[in-house]
């Protein structure tokens, strides 16, 4: 099956952008559980975009380490042909949420992940990855030159002194600079449409109109730094890598190496994953601080955060 670029005017390219990414999610058969049921791994996707030129991509570079790229970095390395300045630039970011009966069953597993979510942490992925494709050859066809960071062959996870390990590109942070979400105690990205998902994004000589951040800081939407109360993903980690302090990289990374043999002997297929702590919990499936998100839903900057008694 092949798809093409829709027609648009002049202006819409954040609109074709969208639509785009829902045709692909609606049509391609790669969208699979490759299993019996017939149902796709994801049927929705939320899309934001950041200028290339956004302060937050330097301070990301500053913060993780000088390994990690601006959208400038990896765009001149993949397109050195095509000149471009920062100002040319916009990171075209998505979220696929996890769809209702997957987020159910993962609930009720206790230590290894249910078989749907590992599909969709195999297959799923698998999907996100033709996805960026997808948007790069569309992007590429009507002359936006562009790239998916996280398929450029000099991508790498990298030794790290204040995270354990970090890498060149991350898809969390990319959708908290596009207006996304901000991120929860066991680090998950906290949307519109909660932190069980999956995130992608494409850099492109393409000028979009960046996605309003309705927040003021990267905790905005968890109620354990907005309101000093839940911590719920603290038990439900099997690995009791979560605590007050946050998220332990190590012990995280450990038990997600201990699944392959589950999913293996359970399931049948080679893959792994966890993602206990992203359900069961009240970020699940939207953002659980209040003033957040009806600050969200009215299109502007929340309140500051009243003093803790």
């Amino acid at each position: 099956m092949s798809f093409h670029a829709k027609e648009v005017q002049p202006g819409n390219d954040g609109e074709w952008i969208r639509e785009t990414i829902a045709d692909f999610i609606a049509q391609s058969p790669e969208n699979t559980m490759a299993d019996n049921s017939g149902d796709p791994a994801w049927d929705s996707a939320l899309v934001g975009f950041a200028s290339g030129a956004d302060p937050m991509w330097q301070q990301f570079k500053e913060y993780v380490g000088p390994f990690h790229w601006t959208p400038w970095e990896i765009y001149t390395q993949m397109h050195p042909d095509k000149p471009a300045i920062p100002w040319d630039l916009t990171v075209i970011s998505w979220v696929l949420p996890q769809r209702q009966d997957v987020r159910k069953a993962n609930r009720r597993a206790k230590k290894y992940p249910a078989e749907q979510w590992a599909r969709t942490r195999i297959y799923g992925e698998a999907f996100n990855v033709a996805l960026r494709r997808h948007v790069v050859d569309l992007l590429q066809e009507k002359g936006h030159p562009a790239v998916a960071p996280m398929l450029a062959p000099t991508w790498a996870v990298v030794k790290s002194q204040r995270f354990s390990y970090a890498s060149s590109w991350s898809e969390r942070h990319a959708a908290h600079a596009a207006g996304l979400g901000t991120f929860g105690l066991c680090d998950g990205l906290i949307t519109a449409r909660g932190k069980a998902l999956r995130a992608g994004s494409v850099v492109a000589r393409i000028s979009i109109e960046p996605t309003p951040r309705y927040y003021t800081n990267h905790r905005a939407y968890c109620l354990f730094f907005a309101e000093n109360t839940c911590g719920k993903c603290i038990d439900r980690c099997p690995a009791r890598a979560i605590t007050e302090a946050g998220h332990d990289k190590e012990k995280c990374r450990k038990h997600l190496t201990a699944s392959r043999e589950h999913v293996k002997k359970a399931y049948g297929f080679d893959g792994y994953g966890c993602g206990l702590c992203q359900v069961g919990v009240p970020c699940e499936a939207g953002i659980p601080v209040k003033s957040a998100r009806e600050a969200l839903e009215r299109g502007e900057l929340p309140p500051p955060p009243q003093p803790l008694a």
